[in-house]
């Protein structure tokens, strides 16, 4: 409302799962009734009873998936399938951020790559991320990862807020390092300052360019679908809760994922 050329005021909310009430022109792949889901990153919408949304971003909803397990799936699903791509069997793997939604998701993928995992978050989180299985957990309060001997062949950073060169020092020589969420200044630094500071030492220091659309997130959703991957729900938050929701995560309470529907 208020804005010259569009409105000034936009409802949040990215992830999306709902019924299709109706479709525009041209829009060949869905009909009113289906059941969808999909990540409306570029108009949003997700905290109303009705979303509008470009058919692009959408995909069926399996029907082994409530609605809320779905709209757990497609910005975390595609963060942590992106993220984890570098691991392999064997290989040491450190997931900052761990006990949240694309983090859950990320220390299960690794996993079944066969890499040996570490993941980091407050001491809340500590037995929840047990409970999803790394094999190691560190309280990121009580010690910082970067200042550890222990080196990392892939470090998938969710809350990126250190120097460039701390990140450098926990890894192996080789080993790659990408954040995707963060302070704005550290974002900046690992744009800029990275890409440099990774190359001269023979690390990959970078940002996570995550890939939108079902074809980036309907994988996980079919290892859901098949008990590989588990969808860990904290809590669901009705929509006259968005406050309090946005809250929950923002204190760094949430374990897994927080639904609003």
């Amino acid at each position: 409302m208020g804005g010259l050329s569009s409105p000034s005021r936009r409802t949040l909310g990215s992830d999306i799962a709902g019924v299709v009430d109706d479709v525009g022109e041209g829009v060949t792949r869905f009909r009113s009734g289906d059941e969808v889901y999909g990540d409306n990153l570029a108009l949003k919408g997700g905290f109303a009873e009705y979303a509008v949304a470009p058919e692009s971003v959408l995909a069926r909803k399996p029907a082994r998936l409530s609605f809320a397990a779905a709209s757990t799936i497609p910005q975390a699903g595609a963060i942590a399938l992106q993220g984890t791509t570098p691991a392999t069997r064997g290989s040491r793997v450190l997931i900052n951020g761990a006990g949240g939604g694309s983090g859950s998701f990320a220390i299960q993928l690794a996993k079944r790559l066969g890499a040996h995992v570490t993941g980091v978050d407050n001491a809340g989180k500590l037995d929840f991320m047990r409970s999803v299985g790394p094999d190691e957990v560190i309280d990121y309060r009580r010690n910082d990862f970067t200042r550890t001997s222990e080196r990392y062949d892939l470090v998938l950073d969710l809350v990126a807020h250190r120097s460039v060169f701390a990140y450098r020092r926990a890894l192996a020589p080789g080993g790659t390092y990408r954040c995707v969420g963060g302070s704005v200044r550290t974002l900046l630094r690992v744009l800029t300052v990275g890409w440099l500071a990774g190359r001269l030492t023979g690390r990959s220091i970078g940002v996570l360019a995550v890939r939108e659309g079902p074809p980036h997130f309907e994988p996980l959703a079919a290892l859901c679908v098949a008990g590989d991957v588990t969808i860990h729900i904290d809590r669901t938050f009705t929509l006259d809760e968005v406050p309090a929701a946005l809250a929950h995560v923002g204190e760094g309470r949430a374990l897994g994922k927080v639904v609003v529907g």
